[in-house]
């Protein structure tokens, strides 16, 4: 449910927390990839056992002042790291060091579209800081594990002015940040994984009241419809409380998925709460000109001018501009099937967009691992591109292909379903279909053109769809004059 009521304005904000894709973490040299056994993957810096110094990863640094670059954000010529301290079981240090006062990325801003208008989102910063560890409840009988494999996992922390004012544009943003970092090849964006994830901030006004309302923050929502869901509850639960006479209080909540509701989990923490200051074993992190000139050269081309050059180039609607650079590697795909079949782009747009998509989908895949190569399905296009078969048999040429490792020719070949295009074959089945069915010739001289699709398809049934609908028809209509 968006907007609940028309007397009230949301206002949101959200922080977005982007796992980054280094091979180890930011401080220390331990592994990053997710699924090991429990607390296996975290050495003497993570669990900040004595006489252990951090070591800054450099690769975490490239990537988050390429993620700046990516949102004509300022880029820190100084930045410095801070110790957040708070005490939780799932922090061995008794802090998590991160940044306040001098984040890497400044202002920046992420364009989005929402119900064909488009809306400038500002990002207030980015900084980088390292995760926690994970508190495991099921299973301990009254206890609870601690899984430290995740402390020290580098993250970039994306922080959105509070520019949204509806659960519909917080998931717009959401979602055109998890196609931003993906871009960038910064982080893998696997929300199931907790790669990528988010706190949302969310407050109620009066409509036409310039002063925000008191904020709620829900806590470590992990996918785009749950962010909906949350931010819709919450708005209601504000708007219901302060109607009854109650007040909001500031507070951090918990989504709970299965009853949709937000609940209390603690009063909102202040930023001198943590204490933060300059962390003593980290150097502040200076960024030169050079630096910065050397990671732009590096970022690739990114979604939106992609999406206006597929439009310009290979003359997509915005529709399958959108669908086909949704993600880099699709969009890889994609260009690489127009250049390898010579087709016309808009019949590889059609194939990637539908057959391939519905297919991969289906199968719960990435493009990255479709059966289907895009120099395999070149070679069924060409075939429907010279005449071979039509586009309906190219459907049944597909699934077995999806199904082995052969080629669209041996398919074809091994299954006879080369197009018949012997204008004497077709004719001799047209003459046959018109002598049997006189009723129906009938009503089509009579006006009925219906009855001319009733014609087309016994003709295809007849030759198990392999004659050339193009010659079908035109001969039909020679013959029903």
């Amino acid at each position: 449910m968006e907007q609940l009521n028309e007397n009230w304005e949301a206002v949101i904000g959200l922080e977005i927390h982007a796992q980054l894709a280094t091979q180890s973490k930011i401080f220390s040299g331990a592994a990053t990839a997710y699924g090991a056994e429990p607390n296996t993957q975290a050495c003497a810096v993570d669990l900040g056992l004595p006489g252990v110094l951090p070591v800054l990863n450099e690769e975490a640094v490239k990537m988050g002042v390429k993620f700046g670059l990516a949102i004509n954000a300022q880029i820190a010529p100084y930045s410095v790291f801070a110790r957040k301290n708070y005490f939780y079981p799932d922090l061995p240090k008794g802090y998590q060091i991160s940044q306040f006062e001098l984040p890497i990325v400044g202002n920046g801003h992420l364009d989005i579209e929402v119900d064909g208008a488009n809306k400038r989102i500002g990002v207030t910063r980015a900084h980088l800081e390292e995760d926690a560890g994970k508190s495991l409840h099921e299973n301990f009988h009254g206890m609870s594990g601690i899984d430290l494999n995740r402390a020290g996992t580098p993250l970039l922390e994306i922080v959105s002015e509070p520019d949204m004012r509806s659960a519909k544009e917080a998931v717009a943003y959401m979602k055109k940040m998890h196609e931003l970092v993906r871009y960038l090849g910064i982080c893998d964006g696997n929300m199931q994984e907790g790669s990528f994830r988010c706190d949302a901030n969310v407050s109620v006004r009066p409509k036409g009241q310039d002063k925000f309302g008191i904020r709620a923050e829900i806590k470590n929502i992990n996918s785009f419809r749950f962010v909906e869901k949350a931010i819709n509850h919450e708005i209601e639960r504000q708007i219901e409380l302060i109607e009854n006479g109650g007040e909001v209080v500031q507070e951090t909540r918990l989504y709970d998925a299965n009853k949709d509701e937000t609940r209390s989990m603690r009063g909102k923490e202040e930023a001198n709460d943590y204490r933060y200051f300059p962390d003593p074993d980290l150097l502040p992190v200076e960024i030169t000109d050079a630096f910065k000139a050397q990671i732009k050269a590096q970022l690739p081309e990114l979604p939106d001018a992609k999406k206006q050059r597929f439009k310009e180039q290979y003359g997509l609607d915005d529709e399958n501009a959108v669908i086909l650079t949704s993600s880099r590697q699709l969009a890889d795909y994609f260009e690489a099937l127009v250049q390898q079949s010579g087709c016309e782009a808009k019949l590889c747009a059609n194939w990637v967009s539908g057959e391939l998509l519905g297919a991969l989908n289906k199968a719960d895949l990435d493009i990255a691992d479709s059966p289907v190569s895009s120099e395999r399905l070149a070679g069924l296009l060409k075939r429907i591109n010279d005449d071979t078969i039509s586009g309906k048999i190219a459907k049944q040429v597909f699934e077995l292909m999806w199904q082995s490792e052969s080629s669209a020719d041996d398919i074809i070949d091994e299954k006879g379903l080369k197009q018949i295009t012997d204008t004497g074959a077709i004719e001799a089945v047209i003459d046959r279909i018109i002598a049997d069915n006189s009723k129906q010739i009938e009503q089509y001289l009579a006006g009925n053109e219906k009855v001319f699709g009733f014609f087309v398809g016994q003709v295809m049934r007849e030759m198990q769809g392999k004659a050339n609908p193009a010659e079908v028809n035109k001969m039909l209509k020679a013959k029903l004059k």
